[in-house]
């Protein structure tokens, strides 16, 4: 699924002319739009600068609004900005997996913050209290933990991301120059506004979900489905991808969705592509990551590879044939 399908991620004062991808007549389509709906243009503005406290975000979460997010694997500042300012709720910087340095991870903070959009950071684990810690202080509104198997695990992700005395951070000055309020507005309200998300990904997180999920802190159950069918042993029973849509998947899922709902939890998971999002929306999932940087320019440079193959097929005097390669 392209990321500008349809034009539908793209603003309305922005949107490309259909007969051509020429730079400078979309940037002439694109000032005439914005002069011919002024209102438009104002309520796009208004809306960038009206950001969310992380309070309202989870209040509106857990209205069942939807927020759509995007993992960010590139490790690229420029990327981060560029789709802070594509219209996704929330970009999550996956330091988990791949390799990436505090310095770029404070890069992409701010990248994202300009954007307007929310800032996430996937740490190593509830062990990694260092990673919280430096995600939290370079800006990040909230972390995601990954591989939970307990509550006390669980505990001890809620008590690294918040001040004391309701956990263990600790209290530096704040390193963005947004927070204006200076350490005592940042810290006042942090421990509110921090967003603490857990992974649901392992068949021991599924037997003590009850138990995790009444964990007082935590405000966000993340389903990672691909850890889950490997730790309940789906990829050796089933053939990809019917692991996804089996019974022993959907009653861990049913489990975890009656647990958060006895809890006022919030869910959220990771979709590549939009084909299941209306799915996982009914089941009562508002937060859902459509995939990662690196998928959507995969996706993006496939559609135009395979639209100019064919465009020269029709008109070119030879026609061109993508180059083979390991993913086309």
């Amino acid at each position: 699924m392209s990321l500008f399908e349809h034009g539908q991620s793209l603003p309305r004062t922005a949107l490309p002319c259909p007969a051509s991808h020429d730079p400078v007549e979309t940037a002439r389509v694109t000032c005439r739009d914005a002069s011919r709906h002024p209102r438009a243009a104002a309520e796009d503005s208004r809306t960038m600068n009206d950001v969310l406290t992380g309070v309202e975000f989870k209040q509106q979460l857990r209205e069942g609004m939807p927020k759509l997010g995007l993992f960010l694997n590139a490790h690229s500042p420029t990327v981060a900005e560029q789709l802070a300012h594509s219209g996704y709720d929330w970009l999550l910087v996956d330091s988990q997996h791949g390799p990436m340095g505090f310095e770029t991870l404070s890069a992409m903070i701010a990248g994202i913050s300009s954007g307007g959009a929310k800032s996430l950071v996937r740490v190593a684990g509830c062990h990694d209290r260092g990673g919280i810690q430096q995600s939290l202080d370079v800006g990040a509104d909230g972390v995601l933990v990954p591989y939970i198997n307990t509550a006390e695990e669980a505990r001890q992700a809620v008590s690294c991301c918040r001040y004391p005395t309701a956990g263990t951070r600790s209290v530096y000055f704040p390193q963005r120059s947004m927070n204006k309020g200076g350490l005592l507005g940042y810290a006042g309200a942090a421990n509110d506004n921090v967003i603490v998300a857990l992974q649901v990904e392992t068949a021991d997180c599924i037997r003590n979900i009850d138990e995790i999920a009444a964990v007082p802190g935590v405000d966000l159950l993340f389903l990672g489905q691909n850890d889950l069918c490997m730790s309940l042993g789906l990829y050796e029973k089933y053939q990809f991808p019917d692991m996804y849509f089996s019974d022993e998947l959907r009653d861990a899922t049913d489990r975890l969705r009656a647990a958060a709902a006895k809890n006022n939890v919030i869910l959220g998971l990771f979709l590549f592509g939009t084909d299941r999002v209306g799915e996982f929306l009914e089941k009562g999932f508002p937060f859902i990551s459509v995939g990662n940087d690196l998928h959507h320019v995969l996706t993006q440079a496939g559609t135009y590879v395979g639209n100019v193959e064919g465009i020269s097929q029709d008109k070119g005097r030879q026609p061109w044939q993508r180059r083979s390669t390991a993913l086309f």
